[in-house]
């Protein structure tokens, strides 16, 4: 049974994924620490506003941690897809059926229902979602690059 397919998320090269864990784990540690300097007595706050500050760090916590727990995963998955497709992707040709405005977002674009056909893989449909462009027509043809057996793919 083959999988269904998916796109590969937007490539980050090393130095751009270091940048992003780091911001990443910036956002993840002010919630903790400032939960762990309190709950060790290191801030010198008045008894009446203990909890308020408690709830706010136990918040802040809960948010920062998350968020950057989701962005470190985004980009693992990035840098995964490209070195996945890097050793065992084949060429293949993406041809444009349906083309259709796409209006989430900040940035209008298109979304292109393709199909993919290539060498060592069934031929699939996929739809992305690129930005506005003249030439990107049904009937146009594209280049992409697939994984055959998990059906990844990029479409360049």
């Amino acid at each position: 049974m083959t999988s269904a397919p998916r796109e590969a998320e937007t490539p980050i090269g090393p130095v751009g994924a270091l940048l992003c864990r780091l911001l990443f784990l910036a956002i993840c540690l002010p919630g903790p620490v400032l939960l762990a300097a309190d709950l060790t007595g290191g801030l010198p706050v008045p008894p009446g506003e203990r909890w308020g500050l408690l709830a706010g760090e136990v918040f802040t916590t809960i948010v920062g941690v998350g968020f950057g727990a989701f962005g470190w995963r985004v980009v693992s998955r990035s840098r995964r897809d490209a070195r996945q497709l890097d050793a065992a992707g084949v060429a293949a040709t993406a041809e444009i059926l349906t083309v259709a405005p796409h209006l989430g977002g900040e940035d209008p674009g298109l979304v292109l229902h393709l199909r993919i056909r290539g060498p060592g893989f069934a031929t699939f449909e996929a739809d992305t979602i690129r930005p506005d462009d003249p030439g990107l027509v049904p009937g146009a043809l594209l280049t992409a690059v697939v994984e055959p057996t998990t059906r990844l793919y990029r479409v360049r």
